[in-house]
């Protein structure tokens, strides 16, 4: 799966292990930075993961922050991408099945490496339901995105 994947400084180190991780199994990754532990604002990493995954150049997307909020607050900005902040591989199935979220965001701080390897392979082996209730609401968020850019 092509995977884009992008951190600020508070994420950048379990950005490097998860990289790491998620290409030992075949995923293709681009990493749009940070490429240091040097002080980065989040909001340009996440718009560059959210606009890829919307415009389809990935599949899904992975940002990491300090708190893995900021990173989740921007992407949702961007038609077409819902992102969800997750710290549990439980609730994350459950955002792929019913949300059909295609940008995770990890708490860089917060979140052992493998603990977030193990919630990026729960994200990355979801799929989608399909169920009729969750495309309706996945509809109703479409409407939303569309209202916003006036359309």
């Amino acid at each position: 799966m092509r995977i884009l994947i992008g951190a600020d400084h508070g994420g950048y180190l379990l950005k490097e292990s998860l990289k790491a991780h998620l290409a030992a199994q075949g995923h293709e990754i681009e990493d749009v930075g940070t490429h240091s532990a040097d002080a980065t604002d989040y909001p340009d990493v996440a718009l560059k993961v959210a606009r890829g995954v919307a415009k389809g150049e990935a599949e899904r997307g992975i940002l990491i922050c300090g708190t893995g909020i900021g990173m989740a607050i921007v992407a949702n900005k961007v038609p077409g991408v819902r992102a969800a902040n997750i710290t549990d591989p439980r609730v994350v199935r459950l955002a792929r099945e019913h949300n059909d979220a295609n940008v995770l965001t990890l708490a860089g701080r917060f979140t052992p490496p493998e603990d977030a390897a193990e919630i990026a392979d729960a994200f990355l082996a979801a799929a989608f339901t399909g169920d009729e209730r969750h495309v309706r609401r996945i509809g109703r968020i479409s409407e939303i995105d569309d209202a916003r850019q006036g359309l």
